[in-house]
């Protein structure tokens, strides 16, 4: 074969086959990836949702106990201790828990069928709040201590673990997901690393006729960012479906204590606008990461071997 041959086979068999085996799994090696990206990233954002409703949550209320004693009114101190709760600055309103919704608090642990009168348990009151200072609930809780038995709980102590737990889950998550897309890009290396050996011949005839590493390597580029963005879009689309039928499972499917437990960690399972913008956002992402590395990868092969 001469050199004009050579010249003009390389000019019209492109430099990155677009039906190989290698790009084919390539492409479904990126679908994977962005599929788990997409799943890391939606259960941190729904973590960090369920953690800020929860926090505000608590943050709206505090608890006044009060334990039975002896020779004590437990009827009379809940009046007085709900007077002092609505008198104070921020407090929109104080009610005590009745024996039933104490009942229905204790069944978790102690059963149903509880028969509250013949055990000494604590009355509870529960405090809302609009705005209160931290001023003003330190001076409830020594208006409270009029009241013999009485204490105040702000949930603070509540408050820190699930803020705690939450940094610990997104912390986890940011760290799993630096190590997909770490897989990611050790793929992408070899992959582009193994394209370019098996077409080293057509290499060599550009380098012949006159064409540079950079035009070498943006051939690879184009042809990688396209398998990035077909790959990175299966996936993406197949982690928005795969939360969507979770969260039709979970409303529908599911039984009801199961729903209101996992409804308890992982709200409704509904990512919302900005979730689902920011695994949108993920896909051209891997796409741009895939373009990089395989110029980047590029590069340094025809260097170290011109």
């Amino acid at each position: 074969m001469t050199k004009l041959n050579i010249v003009r086979q390389s000019a019209t068999t492109p430099l990155v086959p677009k039906n190989s085996i290698a790009g084919r799994t390539l492409m479904l090696l990126i679908a994977i990836m962005t599929f788990l990206s997409c799943i890391t990233l939606g259960g941190v954002i729904l973590v960090q949702k369920s953690a800020i409703a929860w926090s505000s949550e608590v943050g709206r209320q505090i608890t006044i106990q009060i334990r039975p004693l002896e020779g004590e009114v437990m009827q009379s101190n809940l009046r007085t201790a709900i007077s002092l709760a609505q008198n104070t600055p921020g407090v929109s309103n104080a009610h005590a828990l009745s024996l039933e919704e104490s009942q229905k608090l204790l069944e978790p642990w102690l059963g149903a069928g509880l028969d509250l009168s013949v055990l000494s348990i604590p009355r509870l009151v529960i405090v809302e709040l609009t705005g209160a200072r931290p001023e003003d609930i330190e001076q409830l809780r020594t208006n409270l201590g009029a009241i013999k038995g009485a204490s105040l709980d702000t949930h603070a102590a509540w408050r820190q673990q699930l803020n705690t737990m939450a940094g610990t889950f997104v912390i986890s998550g940011i760290l799993i997901l630096s190590l997909i897309l770490a897989a990611t890009i050790l793929a992408i290396v070899f992959a582009t690393r193994g394209t370019m050996a098996s077409n080293r011949t057509i290499v060599d005839v550009l380098h012949f006729i006159g064409a540079s590493n950079a035009f070498i390597a943006g051939e690879f580029q184009g042809r990688f960012l396209r398998i990035g963005l077909r790959g990175g879009l299966f996936g993406g689309i197949t982690a928005l479906l795969f939360f969507f039928g979770v969260s039709l499972a979970v409303n529908n499917a599911l039984p009801a204590a199961a729903n209101a437990q996992l409804s308890t960690l992982f709200g409704s399972f509904s990512l919302g606008a900005d979730g689902i913008l920011a695994i949108v956002m993920l896909v051209p992402i891997i796409a741009g990461l895939t373009a990089a590395t395989s110029r980047l990868t590029v590069r340094s092969f025809l260097k170290h071997t011109s």
